[in-house]
C-alpha cells in the first residue's frame, strides 16, 4: 500500500483541480489602461443616474463639443449595468433589494455630478493633432467630484477614467473615492486597419473608434486601399473604385462616409491618417489604370501582368499631384502615409525600358530606383505642406528622408531598425510585435502586452524620437463578422503599453483588470473575445 502511495504521489501532486468559477476574477471599478498615479479609498459613493449631471465651464469655447461628451459619457454610464439590456434600467439608483451601505461607514452618500474645468477651448471645429496635451487630473473626494485638463482631448480621456471606475454592486453603481493625475507615456497610439483585403462596412469602423477612445488610442490609421481593392471613392478619379473595388457601389467609401469616419473620431479625440500604400501594392489601380504600373516581361516579351508603378514616367507622378491633392484636402490630418513596403523588384528587372532608364539616370539598384520614386513622393507632399509616414524600407534603402518624417518600424528585427531609426535623427513607431492578424490561441494578448517599444540599446535622446506605436491588423483572415474579437482586447494590450507608466508591465497583474474591462466593453457592444479563458460577465 505504502509503495502504491508513493508511486502515485507524482501523478496526485502535478494533478491540477479544477475548482468552479471564473478562471481569473475580474476586478471592480479598475482603469484600463492604468493611469500614471491613481490612489484609491474604500470609501464610496452611489451613482445614480437620473440624478446626476455633470456641470462644465462657463463661457467656453465648444460648448456643442463638451455636450456631445457629457451626453455620450452619461448614456453609458446609465446603461453600465446588465439591468438596461433586461429592461430594468429604472430600478439603477432607486432602492435596491438589499441596502447594504445603512450600516457601512464607507457610504459617503450619493454623487449628483461631476464637476469639469477646462482650461481653454478655442472652436467648435477643433480637431486633434499630434502632440496634443491629454494631460487630465480627476479627484473623487468627500467634497465631490471634479475633473481638471487644459484641454478638450484630456477632458475626454478624463470621462473615459471616470466612467470606468463606476462598477456595478447589488444592483447599484458605486464609485470609490479616488485621486488620479494621468497623462499619456507617448503621443502616438495608434490602431491600423486594413479595408483593402477585406471590405469594412462604415458601422464596424465606428464601432472600432468607439472601443479605441474606451482604451485612450489616439490615432486611426486607415490603410484604405491595397493590392486587393481601392474602396475609396475619389471625386478625381472616380474611375478608380468604379473599377478597382470589390463593388462600384456596395463595397466603397464614398466621400460622405469619409467625412462621417473623420468626425466620429473627431468627437472622440482620435485623429485619422490615411494611406495609400505605393509603389508596390497598388495592383488595384492598375485596373481603370493600367499605365501606372509596369508591364511585366517573359523572356523578353511582355506578359499579362503588371508590377508596381512605374517610376521612369512623368506622367504616373503627373497623377500622384492630382489624386495626392484631393487626399490631403479630404483628410485634415497635417500626416499621410506613403508605404514603401514590400515592393516586389520583379517587372522591374525584366523591363526593358526600367533598365534602360536606370542606365540613362546612373541608377544601379532597385533599391535607389524605389528611392528615386518616392523621393518625387516626398517631394509632391512637401508641396502641398503636408507631413508623411513611411514604412521601414524607405529608411533602410536611403531615401533622402527630413528629419520631421516618421518611420513606421514593422519587420521582426524592429528593436534594431528602431536603433537605426534614432540614431539618424529620424522620429519612429514602432509595431513589430503587435501585429494582432498574427493570431495564437486565447489569451495571446499577453504576447503584446510583455512588448516593449524603447528595449533597444540607444541613447535617452534617441528613446525620446519614439513617438509611440501602433497595433496592426492587416484583414486577410478578417471581415464584418469576426474583426472586433480579434481586435479585442488584444488591441487594448498594446493600449496599456503605450499610454501607461514603463514600469506597468505584469502581465498576472494586469489579468482582472482586463478581464473586467473587456467586460465594460462588452456591456458598451463591442464583441471583445474573453481574455483569460472560462469566466463570465457580471
Amino acid at each position: 500500500m505504502i509503495k502504491l502511495f508513493l508511486y502515485l504521489l507524482p501523478l496526485i501532486i502535478s494533478c491540477n483541480a479544477i475548482h468552479p468559477g471564473p478562471v481569473v476574477k475580474a476586478t471592480k471599478g479598475e482603469v484600463w489602461p492604468k493611469p500614471q498615479v491613481e490612489e484609491k479609498t474604500d470609501e464610496y459613493y452611489i451613482v445614480r443616474p437620473h440624478g446626476f449631471n455633470f456641470k462644465g465651464p462657463n463661457n467656453i469655447g465648444c460648448p456643442n463639443f463638451l455636450n456631445d461628451a457629457f451626453t455620450r459619457y452619461w448614456t453609458i454610464i446609465a446603461t453600465s449595468s446588465s439591468l438596461e439590456r433586461r429592461g430594468r434600467l429604472h430600478e439603477v439608483g432607486r432602492k435596491p433589494k438589499t441596502e447594504f451601505w445603512k450600516d457601512d461607514s464607507s457610504y459617503i452618500g450619493d454623487l449628483n455630478g461631476l464637476d469639469v474645468q477646462l482650461r481653454e477651448c478655442s472652436s467648435e471645429d477643433v480637431r486633434p493633432a499630434f502632440g496634443d496635451n491629454e494631460n487630465y487630473t480627476l479627484n473623487i473626494t468627500k467634497e465631490g467630484a471634479s475633473l481638471a485638463a487644459d484641454t478638450i482631448w484630456g477632458v475626454l480621456r478624463g470621462l473615459e477614467t471616470f466612467s470606468q471606475l463606476i462598477y456595478l454592486e447589488q444592483d447599484n453603481l458605486i464609485i470609490n473615492l479616488t485621486d488620479i493625475s494621468d497623462f499619456p507615456r507617448f503621443s502616438h497610439r495608434g490602431l491600423l486597419l486594413d479595408t483593402s483585403r477585406h471590405f469594412l462596412p462604415v458601422y464596424i469602423i465606428l464601432q472600432t473608434l468607439d472601443a479605441m477612445s474606451y482604451n485612450k488610442f489616439n490615432v486611426f490609421h486607415w490603410h484604405i486601399t491595397d493590392d486587393h481593392s481601392f474602396p475609396y471613392k475619389s471625386r478625381t478619379f472616380p474611375e478608380l473604385s468604379d473599377k478597382g473595388a470589390f463593388h462600384p457601389v456596395s463595397k466603397v467609401y464614398e466621400q460622405s462616409d469619409v467625412s462621417k469616419v473623420i468626425e466620429y473620431a473627431r468627437l472622440r479625440g482620435i485623429r485619422v491618417i490615411p494611406e495609400f500604400d505605393t509603389p508596390g501594392h497598388t495592383s488595384s489601380w492598375g485596373a481603370a489604370h493600367p499605365e501606372l504600373l509596369t508591364t511585366c516581361y517573359t523572356n523578353d516579351k511582355p506578359d499579362e501582368d503588371l508590377g508596381p508603378m512605374d517610376p521612369t514616367k512623368n506622367s504616373t507622378y503627373d497623377f500622384l499631384t492630382k489624386l495626392f491633392t484631393e487626399v490631403v484636402d479630404v483628410f485634415p490630418d497635417s500626416y499621410f502615409h506613403i508605404g514603401g513596403d514590400e515592393v516586389d523588384f520583379y517587372c522591374w528587372k525584366h523591363n526593358p525600358n526600367i533598365t534602360s532608364f536606370m542606365e540613362a539616370n546612373k541608377i544601379s539598384t532597385y533599391e535607389d530606383l524605389e528611392s528615386y520614386f518616392i523621393q518625387h513622393v516626398v517631394d509632391l507632399l512637401d508641396s502641398l505642406n503636408s507631413k508623411y509616414l513611411v514604412w521601414e524600407e524607405v529608411f533602410v534603402n536611403g531615401v533622402t528622408l527630413p528629419n520631421s518624417t516618421l518611420v513606421h518600424v514593422w519587420r521582426d528585427n524592429g528593436h534594431e531598425t528602431l536603433n537605426e531609426v534614432t540614431k539618424a535623427g529620424k522620429y519612429g513607431i514602432f509595431s513589430s510585435c503587435w501585429y494582432l492578424d498574427h493570431l495564437s490561441s486565447g489569451g495571446d494578448w499577453e504576447k503584446f502586452y510583455e512588448c516593449e517599444a524603447l528595449d533597444f540599446p540607444g541613447t535617452d535622446e534617441q528613446k525620446q524620437l519614439v513617438l509611440g506605436g501602433e497595433a496592426c491588423m492587416w484583414s486577410e483572415a478578417v471581415n464584418e463578422y469576426n474583426i472586433m474579437p480579434r481586435v479585442w482586447p488584444r488591441a487594448s494590450a498594446v493600449a496599456e503599453k503605450l499610454w501607461s507608466a514603463e514600469d506597468v508591465n505584469d502581465t498576472a497583474a494586469a489579468k482582472g483588470r482586463l478581464e473586467e474591462h473587456t467586460c465594460r466593453m462588452n456591456n458598451r457592444g463591442i464583441a471583445a473575445q474573453p481574455p483569460n479563458g472560462p469566466g463570465v460577465c457580471l
